[in-house]
């Protein structure tokens, strides 16, 4: 008994002393930070604005830390494989997530991920709102919100969207607007938005949620006429334009969003420092500028506030794609 005793003492200490030495090496490793070159995983296409955004704030980060922030694109199976790869790797702040706001549908829309959103990995902050506006070509005759609905409801089933994919956040804006609204509307999935613009244009859709950054040129030529903002908010670009809300849709908007992430398991004072500097980067004058030419609106939270907002919206998502019958499928 007496042995078993000094076995429990002993072990007591041990544990004791490796709790301290692991507290020790995370301050450790969190003063040290980063002792190497960051990669920051895009799962999406170079020259997209989440892309462009990690680029413009990874090039501050820098700057500010003195190492490389280098961007890795991984796209594909809806950007589930570079938000795998980032789940999957070494949690010391050195691998860094920054992705749109599909990262709270992919759960819903691709259920057989091997990683756990929700589990897996934690949030930094927001780096910026992208509104999308609700577009239509001038041919089509609409100049309306109000225009839109009317038809849609005297054609039912007969109007048609444009999305960049299933799942996306164009769709998604949609989704809400035609629920809000009582209309039947028909969703045609692209590849991108390049490839629904030009269909759009063309005369061969009838309108779409449009990231304002891409449209908003298009918008000023008058080769698109933007009925309403899907955002929760007016765009600084188009501050005359009202939210689909505001004309009487209710529940319609949609905010597109960017974000930075990590691996869950990163020692949490590396997770509020790489908050306190990415912060400090959407501060910077030259970040600011580039950043509204996209269109971009920042939007920061601490990273606890963040995971919070992440999880309503996961849940909102699950509810809208029940509602909207988008389709489950495995990337």
């Amino acid at each position: 008994m007496k042995l078993r005793q000094i076995g429990w003492r002993a072990l007591a200490r041990l544990a004791g002393r490796a709790l301290a030495l692991g507290l020790f090496a995370s301050g450790a490793t969190a003063q040290g930070w980063p002792d190497r070159p960051v990669h920051i995983v895009v799962p999406l296409t170079a020259g997209s604005a989440t892309d462009v955004m990690a680029r413009t704030v990874g090039q501050r980060l820098a700057e500010q830390l003195g190492q490389p922030f280098i961007v890795d694109n991984k796209p594909g199976a809806a950007g589930t494989i570079g938000v795998g790869a980032v789940a999957r790797a070494r949690p010391d702040g050195n691998t860094i997530l920054v992705q749109s706001s599909s990262y709270t549908i992919t759960p819903i829309t691709y259920p057989n991920t091997p990683y756990d959103t929700l589990r897996d990995l934690v949030g930094i902050t927001p780096l910026a709102v992208l509104p999308q506006a609700l577009v239509v070509s001038p041919d089509s005759g609409l100049k309306s919100v109000k225009d839109l609905i009317a038809r849609a409801k005297a054609r039912p089933g007969t109007l048609n969207y444009g999305s960049a994919g299933v799942g996306t956040a164009n769709q998604l804006n949609a989704e809400r607007f035609r629920i809000g609204a009582g209309i039947d509307a028909v969703h045609v999935p692209f590849k991108g938005t390049p490839e629904v613009l030009t269909e759009l244009l063309a005369g061969r859709l009838d309108y779409f949620f449009c990231p304002v950054n891409i449209c908003l040129p298009l918008i000023n030529d008058g080769r698109l006429v933007a009925l309403a903002m899907g955002s929760s908010r007016r765009s600084a670009v188009l501050p005359d334009l009202p939210t689909t809300v505001e004309l009487g849709v209710p529940d319609s908007n949609y905010d597109f969003w960017v974000g930075m992430f990590v691996p869950a398991a990163t020692p949490r004072d590396i997770v509020d420092r790489l908050h306190r500097e990415t912060v400090k980067a959407l501060a910077n004058p030259a970040v600011k500028q580039s950043l509204a030419k996209l269109g971009a609106e920042q939007n920061v939270l601490e990273p606890r506030a963040f995971d919070s907002e992440i999880g309503k919206e996961i849940a909102a998502n699950a509810a809208l794609v029940k509602a909207a019958g988008i389709p489950i499928s495995s990337p």
